[in-house]
């Protein structure tokens, strides 16, 4: 199975450039891209996750309703992207159940930054997918991270996937920078190895980022932003489709591994 996931925020990356950009901007450049997304997966057949902040879904309910309309799950990204507090895991799943009128059994920590599995397991989470099992400068030190899913204070981990050995991470930036056939070539090999994949993006990476006074971002960011990034994602779907590979809900899968019981780590 290759669960698509996708963390709906208020932008608020150019924040980290120096740049500013106003909460409406925020609201709106997340939202093009939501609906480019339900477009490329309505077209496709399949259905994702979309791990969505309070803060957002408050401002955007009729996107929220959307994504559950069309048979997509909705997790939790905390309340908002730039502020935590402990409290927030709590009140984040219980806006977003107000707002959508579903269970919300899934959390994943803004830009994947470690949180205590005891507060998760607290606020009713079944599974937590908040963690990078790699390294990169400066952001993630996870090496003695299991690559695969585990079980840690009663909450199922999934972390994102890398490639077997040397844990190279098959995430968002990889999609904009490597050739697709590369892409493809290290997911197919993961898949084999793990039996599944779990891959995730932003709204905002199907928009044209390439705006260096609007957002400061170096290249590595932009590049194949917008349009292109939409047709990566869509050629990325329809080979995996081709290959025999499911795709699916991440709830699904989670509830799948649960009635398995013993951790594959």
């Amino acid at each position: 199975m290759i669960l698509l996931s996708f963390d709906i925020e208020e932008f608020d990356m150019p924040f980290e450039y120096g740049k500013s950009i106003p909460f409406e901007e925020q609201l709106s450049i997340s939202t093009t891209g939501t609906l480019s997304i339900l477009k490329v997966l309505k077209d496709a057949g399949v259905k994702a996750t979309f791990y969505t902040t309070a803060n957002y879904a408050q401002h955007r309910p009729e996107i929220v309703m959307q994504i559950i309309n069309e048979g997509h799950e909705l997790a939790s990204h905390g309340y908002y992207h730039s502020d935590f507090k402990p409290e927030h895991l709590l009140l984040s799943k219980q806006k977003l159940e107000e707002i959508s009128g579903v269970q919300v059994t899934g959390y994943r920590m803004a830009r994947m930054m470690p949180v205590d599995e005891r507060e998760i397991e607290k606020a009713g989470y079944v599974y937590n997918s908040s963690i990078n099992p790699t390294w990169l400068p400066g952001r993630y030190n996870n090496f003695s991270k299991p690559r695969t899913w585990f079980y840690h204070h009663n909450v199922l981990q999934l972390p994102s996937s890398v490639s077997p050995v040397v844990r190279f991470p098959l995430f968002w930036l990889s999609f904009h920078n490597l050739p697709m056939a590369l892409l493809k070539m290290l997911s197919a090999s993961t898949h084999r190895k793990d039996g599944y994949l779990n891959l995730y993006f932003h709204p905002w990476e199907f928009t044209d980022l390439n705006q260096p006074e609007r957002f400061g971002f170096p290249g590595y960011v932009v590049r194949n932003s917008g349009d292109p990034f939409i047709k990566r994602l869509a050629d990325f779907i329809s080979w995996g489709l081709k290959k025999g590979y499911s795709f699916g809900k991440t709830g699904d899968f989670v509830t799948m591994v649960r009635k398995i019981g013993k951790s594959p780590a």
